[in-house]
This record gives C-alpha cells, sequence and structure tokens, in this order.
C-alpha cells in the first residue's frame, strides 16, 4: 500500500448521523460523531481494498475540526487521502467532509493493520 491512495464516497445527512444538540436549535443537523465516523469508515473502505487477503485495520486515532454545519437531508462527500504509511502497519489519513464545496470537517485519522482471524465471533 501506498502514500497517494485516495478514496471519496457521498453519504446523506439523515438518522443517525444527525443531531438537534438535544432539543437547543431547531434544526437537525450533521452530528460532530456522525461526521468522524463517516471519516472513519471512508478510510477503512480504503485500507480494506488494498490490503492482503487476511488482513483489516482498527482505527486508533483521530484529529478532527468540525468548522461548518450540513442540514438535515443534505448529500455531503467524505474524502480520504493515505498520506503516509509506518513501520508497514499504521496508515495515516488526512479525512475531509464538504458539502456544497463547502468544509464541513477536516484533519487526520490514524489506522493499524492488523491479522482479520484475530477478530473473529
Amino acid at each position: 500500500m501506498e502514500p497517494g491512495l485516495e478514496r471519496t464516497e457521498d453519504f446523506t445527512v439523515e438518522g443517525p448521523l444527525t443531531t438537534n444538540v438535544g432539543g437547543t436549535i431547531e434544526a437537525t443537523v450533521l452530528s460532530t460523531p456522525g461526521m468522524i465516523g463517516m471519516m472513519e469508515r471512508n478510510a477503512s473502505i480504503l485500507a480494506f481494498e488494498n490490503l492482503p487477503e487476511g488482513k483489516a485495520t482498527v482505527g486508533f486515532e483521530v484529529c478532527i475540526k468540525h468548522v461548518g454545519a450540513a442540514m438535515g437531508g443534505s448529500t455531503c462527500v467524505s474524502h480520504a487521502r493515505l498520506r503516509e504509511v509506518a513501520d508497514g502497519r499504521k496508515l495515516r489519513f488526512d479525512v475531509e467532509v464538504t458539502c456544497d464545496g463547502r468544509t464541513i470537517g477536516v484533519g487526520t485519522h490514524e489506522r493499524r493493520v492488523v491479522d482479520a482471524a484475530g477478530f473473529g465471533g
């Protein structure tokens, strides 16, 4: 797996991805945990699509800023780019979520390559 790999995925701001901040705002918007979840999901799929058989990844660090709002029902885009591979097993990603060309969230996410068999049911 080489730095520079990228993946983009569209998603709709709905269901468990939303919040009204405990009723303190009148609108339903993309929640911070929902946004981070979509960033992690996209990076994990990018890694999985490029790993050898029998390998998987687990997330171990997120450093994210939530800088804009996305309203319920909006379509957002999650983008992940593999920035670095360290020690052959630590994957460092640049991640971003945008909506209508505006940055909603941006940051970094790290995942570790593991043997998939070690996480069986």
